[in-house]
């Protein structure tokens, strides 16, 4: 986004993203997970940043979400925050930081919003969360809510498989939304859910969805940032775009680095500090006189 562009932003609130659903117009949200991602992502003109309980995987390498600890997402969120002007900024709350009771979530919430100045938090989980959402709602604090596949029940799921193929699940899910949008989310992610399903959601409610492998009808979508600038090959999945390669530039800058650094092409005068020739020639007898 060009400079003027942005110095003519206005920060966008609740009421922003809300607006956008009401005139038709797409959102976008992105994962943030440190100060200068956030910072370039929210210069971009990206609508929301989510600081996701994916840091486990993409950033400290776990097999799934579930071991990512409060704290560490405390430490992430504060970082995102210092970076961004103007997106949207939404925590996720880790596995088994709200599901123990109501007065769990709510607490761990707060510390969000308190600690780390999030704006809104993120849970999983539909019919079976809304009185959770309802209540951290009631305490002044938004909510998104995510649905469809949910990551931190993948033990339970066995595995990360589309969600709501069948008429069962798709009411299911269905249910889900409305649950949510009563308890009163002010959006909804659906993950890994059929196109059709998503489009039939995203019309009965009055709340942005927000997609993920839910097809262009929803009213935004959102990615990991990892996948959309390639910054792992090891695994691309279905619902991802790469808008570019920088994990290969990357490996090739720093090939070239380690290699000027053996045949001593780097640093060169320019990368190095100098000296007066008067001083150097003091030191050199003054070490000159010390013992060896």
């Amino acid at each position: 986004m060009p400079q003027e562009q942005i110095d003519k932003r206005k920060k966008i609130r609740i009421a922003s993203i809300l607006a956008k659903k009401e005139r038709g117009e797409k959102i976008s949200m992105l994962t943030a997970y440190d100060f200068y991602t956030a910072k370039l992502l929210d210069q971009a003109g990206v609508d929301m940043l989510l600081v996701g309980d994916s840091a486990a995987m993409v950033i400290h390498g776990h097999k799934n979400t579930l071991p990512i600890t409060t704290e560490t997402m405390l430490d992430h969120t504060s970082a995102v925050t210092r970076g961004c002007r103007y997106a949207l900024v939404i925590a996720d709350l880790p596995f088994m930081s709200y599901h123990i009771s109501k007065e769990q979530a709510i607490a761990t919430s707060g510390r969000f919003i308190k600690e780390a100045l999030a704006e809104a938090v993120k849970l999983e989980g539909g019919q079976r969360m809304a009185e959770t959402v309802r209540r951290i709602v009631q305490s002044g604090i938004p909510v998104m809510g995510h649905i469809g596949l949910t990551p931190q029940a993948v033990n339970q799921l066995g595995g990360y498989r589309v969600q709501g193929k069948s008429s069962r699940e798709a009411i299911e899910i269905l249910e889900d939304a409305r649950a949510l949008e009563e308890a009163g989310a002010y959006s909804i992610v659906l993950e890994c859910v059929p196109a059709p399903l998503a489009a039939l959601i995203t019309e009965r409610l009055t709340i942005p969805t927000i997609g993920i492998g839910a097809g262009v009808h929803c009213d935004g979508q959102v990615q990991v940032f990892h996948d959309l600038l390639g910054l792992f090959s090891d695994f691309v999945p279905k619902h991802a775009r790469r808008y570019a390669n920088i994990g290969d530039e990357i490996k090739a800058a720093v090939a070239e680095y380690a290699g000027d650094v053996q045949t001593q092409a780097f640093p060169t005068d320019k990368e190095s500090f100098t000296m007066k020739q008067s001083v150097l020639e003091e030191l050199a007898e003054q070490t000159a006189q010390q013992p060896a």
